[in-house]
């Protein structure tokens, strides 16, 4: 089992996290000495609570600057707390079990659909907010689809991630069926998928994106070793903007939307009917 001890404001991949708290979960079911308590199979709220000022104390203790505690939550998972902070107006959630002397972060994602079951109000917190998409550069991007297309739409990918395979797949989809939609690709290697910086960097060195589509679909690629800077780039402007985990979908408007979809869903996100 992995427990986080020191907060850090790096929201860990959810895929990494859902494999993280299903551990935690089995541990709770049995003697949960992580928790300190036994599994809760009822009423939680009626042996345990936890309350906004016992968060803010172990923001204090943790020593992280300026954090203001939003919300305080059940967690989809019984025996954790769900909290939800802002700091220097960057937003950040963290999980605290029942004996309040860990914190877990990230996102709870479901193992079977991949659907993430973090609290429906923070999602729309984190997708409400707009990002000034003149800090991102295009000069360098893969691009997928027609340059002189209208409606740009910038993704956020690791060549290591499974949700981003997917999307990419409906992403050559939309592009096959609207060619007035172009997709701009930076790859944002997470730090708990070890292959993801050498390949990234490796596909940015030949700016390939047939190289990025090979690798998707499972395929070896060549290491390539080049000096350059764009992917060390790319994690200096997602740390920047507040942009931690992947998929990460920007239109041009600044707003986001994070996780995979189909390709329905997208023209439907990237032409305003969805909501």
């Amino acid at each position: 089992m992995i427990i986080i001890r020191k907060y850090n404001r790096t929201v860990t991949s959810a895929l990494c996290v859902a494999a993280l708290l299903v551990v935690l979960c089995l541990i709770n079911r049995g003697n949960a000495l992580a928790f300190g308590t036994g599994g809760c199979d009822g009423e939680c709220n009626k042996c345990h609570a936890f309350t906004k000022a016992e968060a803010v104390d172990i923001m204090k203790k943790l020593k992280v600057p300026d954090a203001k505690v939003l919300d305080v939550r059940d967690s989809p998972i019984k025996g954790l707390w769900e909290v939800s902070i802002d700091t220097q107006g960057k937003r950040g959630i963290f999980y605290v079990p029942f004996s309040k002397n860990y914190i877990v972060q990230g996102s709870i994602v479901e193992v079977a659909t991949g659907a993430d079951k973090t609290s429906e109000q923070y999602r729309i917190l984190q997708e409400s907010r707009k990002i000034d998409v003149s800090q991102i550069s295009l000069k360098n991007a893969l691009i997928l689809g027609d340059k002189k297309a209208k409606k740009r739409v910038i993704v956020i990918t690791d060549p290591e991630c499974p949700f981003c395979a997917r999307l990419h797949e409906e992403m050559k989809k939309v592009v096959e069926t609207r060619k007035d939609i172009v997709f701009y690709i930076r790859l944002l290697p997470l730090k708990m998928h070890p292959d993801a910086q050498w390949k990234a960097k490796s596909i940015m060195c030949n700016k390939s994106l047939q190289m990025l589509d090979d690798n998707f679909a499972k395929k070896p690629i060549p290491r390539t070793e080049c000096q350059t800077k764009e992917v060390d780039n790319t994690i200096k402007m997602a740390e920047k903007l507040a942009i931690t985990g992947t998929p990460t979908i920007i239109l041009s408007s600044g707003k986001m939307h994070s996780g995979t979809m189909s390709a329905e869903q997208l023209i439907e996100l990237i032409d305003g009917k969805k909501k």
